[in-house]
């Protein structure tokens, strides 16, 4: 069975049309897992929103937004504020501009490798 990169290259006249994964740029894993991108996109498209609005939005449970967020927050991706509001605590998260900028690199990633495939 021939490798897939053989066949690129003898699709394309005896060129590698893809780059070397040595080239390519490292994807941000970070942002890549599927609920930590949930939350940065949300949050690139609301000013702010509640730890529950998130929970809602996103259908997960308290535990796996708040582990998943400290990762954002640790990463300074994401802000978090804490207050009451009567005797209820509320957390309240917003995109940093480091955020924005990590959300903007893994966007443009991502469109490369879906360009790069469609040329393929």
């Amino acid at each position: 069975m021939r490798k897939e990169a053989d066949r690129r290259r003898d699709e394309a006249g005896g060129r590698d049309k893809a780059p070397p994964a040595s080239h390519a740029p490292e994807l941000d894993r970070l942002i890549h897992e599927r609920l930590r991108l949930g939350i940065v996109s949300a949050l690139a498209v609301n000013e702010s929103l509640s730890f529950g609005d998130l929970k809602k939005l996103l259908n997960t449970s308290d535990g796996n937004l708040s582990v998943h967020a400290r990762k954002l927050e640790e990463a300074e991706y994401i802000a978090c504020t804490k207050s009451f509001e009567g005797r209820l605590p509320r957390t309240e998260y917003r995109l940093t501009a480091a955020g924005r900028r990590a959300l903007e690199r893994y966007l443009e990633h991502m469109e490369a490798l879906i360009r790069a495939t469609r040329e393929a």
